[in-house]
C-alpha cells in the first residue's frame, strides 16, 4: 500500500462515551438516533462495508459479509470538537480542554480587539451561528460592526456581511484575534464566519475560514511530509493543522465539492496521503439540530462512496471516519462526546475483520505511521497486521 484516502464525516458520532454524563451527553448517539428519527437511513454503500456490523451500532442493518474491515474508536483527549478530535487521530493527547466563554470573552479581550482592528463587537455571547445573526445581522450591517460569539466549543467566531466586511479583511481579523488569543486565552479555533443576504434572509457562505492553534508536537502529517510523501488537505484539514504537515491543500464549499476533490486528487496524486473533512455534517444539519438533512446528507455521501471505492487501486487504502458527535435529535445545538465509527476498504486488505473498540482515534495514525514506514507517533495502536 502506497496511497492512503482517509475521509473523515464530521461530527457524524455513533453513540455516548462512558464519559459523556461529565459533557452533558447522555444518550447522544448521532447516527443511531438520526436513523430512528427518519425511519432508516439507505446507504447501502457504507453497510457493505460494515457500518452497521460494527460493536454497538444502533438502527442500522446488518451485513453477513462485510466488505471492509471495522471499528469503534473511543477518545482519550479531553474535549469533544473538531480540533481535538483531528488532532489525536495524528498522534496529540490533548489532557486539558481548550478554554471555553459560557459567558463571553472578557472584557480586556474584547477591547484589545476592539482596538486592533478599529471595530467595535455585537453579541459577545455563546450563540447559534444562525440565530445571532437574526438577531445581529441588521445592525452590523448597519454600523459596520463585528459579530463576536461562541459556543460550548473553544471558538472565537466573527460573522460578517461580505458587503460590509470584504473577505480578505475579514481574514485579517480573524488573524489579528489569532496572534491575541494565546496562552490562558488559547481557543483551540478563530472562525471567521461570512454571510450575505438581508434582513430575514441571512445566508452563511463557503467562505468560512479556520484559524486554528499551532499543533503542538509534531504529528504522523509531519513524519510523512518530512519523509518526502505527498500529504493533501481537502476542506478544512489544512485549517485544523495550521498547515504544518501539509504538502498541497484545497479548501471547499461542501460536501459534495470535498468528494470532488477527492476524487481529482486521487486521478493525479499516486501515492501519499489524501485527508478530507466533509464539514456540513457538522456546521450545516448537526449544530441546526436539522436530522431531516442530516440523514439525506449521509445518503448523498453514500452514493459518492461508490465513486471512491471504484476508482481505488490495488495499492490504495479507505478510511473513513468521525472527530466527534454532533446529535441533531438533541435539545443541545453543541457537539456530543460520542465513540466514533471507523471503516477501512481496500483491495489488497482483508474482508470483515471486526477490530472492535479501539481505546483512542489514534490507532488509524499509529496504522498510517507504518503503512508508510515513518517514525511512530506517541500514542495509539496500529492494527495494520490486522487487516493485510
Amino acid at each position: 500500500m502506497n496511497r492512503v484516502i482517509w475521509v473523515i464525516l464530521d461530527s457524524v458520532g455513533m453513540g455516548e462515551l462512558p464519559d459523556a454524563d461529565q459533557f452533558g451527553d447522555m444518550g447522544s448517539n448521532t447516527i443511531g438516533n438520526t436513523a430512528k428519527a427518519v425511519g432508516g437511513l439507505n446507504i447501502p454503500n457504507m453497510i457493505h462495508l460494515g457500518l452497521g456490523n460494527i460493536d454497538g451500532m444502533k438502527n442500522l442493518d446488518r451485513t453477513d459479509a462485510p466488505k471492509g474491515c471495522f471499528a469503534r474508536l473511543g477518545e482519550i483527549s479531553n474535549g469533544k470538537d473538531t480540533t481535538t478530535g483531528h488532532w489525536e487521530m495524528v498522534g496529540i493527547h490533548s489532557t486539558e480542554p481548550f478554554p471555553s466563554y459560557p459567558n463571553g470573552f472578557p472584557a480586556d479581550i474584547i477591547e484589545e480587539f476592539e482596538a486592533k482592528t478599529n471595530r467595535k463587537v455585537l453579541g459577545n455571547k455563546p450563540a447559534s451561528g444562525t440565530a445571532i445573526l437574526d438577531e445581529l445581522g441588521t445592525e452590523h450591517v448597519s454600523t459596520g460592526n463585528l459579530i463576536v460569539y461562541t459556543s460550548a466549543d473553544s471558538v472565537f467566531q466573527i460573522a460578517a456581511h461580505e458587503d460590509v466586511v470584504p473577505i480578505d479583511e475579514l481574514y485579517r481579523i480573524c488573524e489579528i484575534a489569532r496572534e491575541m488569543l494565546n496562552d490562558e486565552h488559547a481557543v483551540a479555533r478563530v472562525i471567521a464566519r461570512p454571510f450575505i443576504g438581508e434582513e430575514g434572509n441571512w445566508q452563511r457562505t463557503a467562505n468560512r475560514r479556520d484559524f486554528s492553534l499551532q499543533p503542538p508536537i509534531d504529528t504522523v502529517l509531519d513524519y510523512m511530509k518530512a519523509a518526502g510523501h505527498q500529504v493533501t488537505g481537502v476542506g478544512k484539514i489544512e485549517d485544523i493543522f495550521a498547515n504544518k504537515g501539509i504538502t498541497d491543500a484545497i479548501h471547499t464549499k461542501d460536501n459534495m465539492d470535498g468528494v470532488d476533490q477527492t476524487l481529482e486528487y486521487m486521478k493525479k496524486q499516486e501515492k501519499g496521503l489524501i485527508f478530507t473533512n466533509l464539514v456540513d455534517f457538522d456546521s450545516k444539519w448537526g449544530h441546526r439540530n436539522n436530522y431531516v438533512e442530516y440523514a439525506k446528507g449521509l445518503e448523498a455521501f453514500d452514493t459518492r462512496l461508490k465513486e471512491i471505492t471504484d476508482q481505488m487501486t490495488e495499492n490504495d487504502i479507505l478510511f473513513i471516519n468521525a472527530d466527534h458527535g454532533c446529535d441533531p435529535t438533541t435539545p443541545s445545538t453543541d457537539h456530543s462526546r460520542e465513540y466514533v465509527p471507523l471503516l477501512i476498504y481496500g483491495k489488497s486488505i482483508k474482508e470483515g475483520i471486526n477490530l472492535g473498540t479501539r481505546k483512542t482515534f489514534a490507532d488509524i495514525g499509529q496504522t498510517i505511521a507504518e503503512i508508510f514506514d515513518v517514525e511512530k507517533i506517541a500514542i495509539g495502536e496500529s492494527f495494520l497486521e490486522d487487516i493485510k
